[in-house]
């Protein structure tokens, strides 16, 4: 999928980029629909990009994937593609993979929808180790407008390199994460993984902080896992990973390769999911924990616990 990410960083390296001009893109293939928002606040505009892949079962899981980060650019004081952007490459690379697959016939049995937003001058905001990209809109908010339609499961990709725990290069995936429960990595995903990269498994290692809503004054690896604060169906981090801390705002720090083993992750994760043959989560178990300790869903809402 190489010639996909390279097409993608391509379009998204342009200090003119929008929505619109990612949407053309998509819209030329034929079962494959694409719209943008856009959204003005007073730090900046971005674009809201939502792009559907239609399945040949209507009846089938439909899969969300969702490119997290800040912006693809953090002009005037850095020039060029931020390393930021990845997840966004990463969501775009497994769209248009997909697009071209339907287009040559190989339509897949669920429909895949994948949404990100486009900002090439997002601000940035003093993180520690390193700095992160800002935004122009809150995380809660692009992320309701993002996750506005029905989706069975989420994979969240982002750029996950400016910490100290998640630390060899390439990609990893998180334990589910479901109505508050942070369960046991899936299985059927760590197969897919294995398959993948021809390596073991690298587990993002995640905490009830991470899984609580943002600008609650507590500390987050990063935005990743997010979405499960405004859906209520299982999600999945796919993180972009370095050896080494690097800004959210570094440009020449995007890495084709592993870009390119993530996208194929989802690109792979969506076949099958749409036929029914992975699960992101054992429903028994689950509900078992459900039955002994109760509702966790103010985890994920932001609302104190009252007990």
């Amino acid at each position: 999928m190489l010639s996909q990410v390279e097409s993608i960083m391509e379009l998204l390296d342009d200090p003119r980029i929008n929505g619109q001009v990612v949407c053309e893109l998509f819209n030329k293939y034929r079962g494959v629909t694409a719209d943008f928002e856009t959204v003005i606040t007073n730090r900046g505009k971005t674009d809201i990009v939502r792009i559907t892949i239609e399945g040949r079962n209507e009846t089938a899981p439909v899969l969300g994937i969702i490119g997290q980060l800040g912006g693809v650019g953090a002009r005037p004081e850095m020039i060029g593609i931020v390393s930021d952007a990845d997840g966004a490459i990463a969501a775009l690379a497994t769209a248009l993979k997909i697009s071209q697959m339907k287009e040559k016939g190989e339509t897949l049995e669920g429909t895949v929808y994948v949404a990100t937003h486009i900002c090439p001058d997002a601000p940035t905001v003093e993180h520690k180790p390193v700095p992160f990209m800002d935004s122009p809109i809150g995380v809660g908010q692009v992320l309701k407008l993002m996750l506005n339609r029905h989706v069975d499961a989420v994979l969240s990709v982002d750029t996950t390199k400016g910490n100290r725990i998640a630390k060899r290069k390439g990609f990893a995936i998180s334990p589910t994460v479901l109505k508050g429960y942070i369960l046991r990595v899936a299985d059927d995903l760590l197969d897919i993984y294995e398959r993948v990269c021809g390596t073991m498994p690298f587990v993002l290692p995640i905490t009830i902080q991470d899984i609580t809503p943002y600008g609650n004054g507590v500390y987050h690896l990063n935005s990743i896992m997010q979405p499960c604060t405004i859906t209520d169906v299982p999600v999945v981090g796919v993180a972009i990973t370095t050896e080494v801390p690097v800004a959210g705002c570094a440009t020449g720090a995007s890495h084709e390769v592993d870009i390119e083993l993530a996208s194929r992750f989802c690109v792979e994760v969506a076949k099958y999911f749409g036929r029914g043959q992975i699960n992101f989560y054992n429903k028994q178990e689950f509900e078992r924990l459900q039955t002994l300790y109760g509702d966790l869903t103010f985890l994920v809402s932001g609302k104190e616990c009252n007990g």
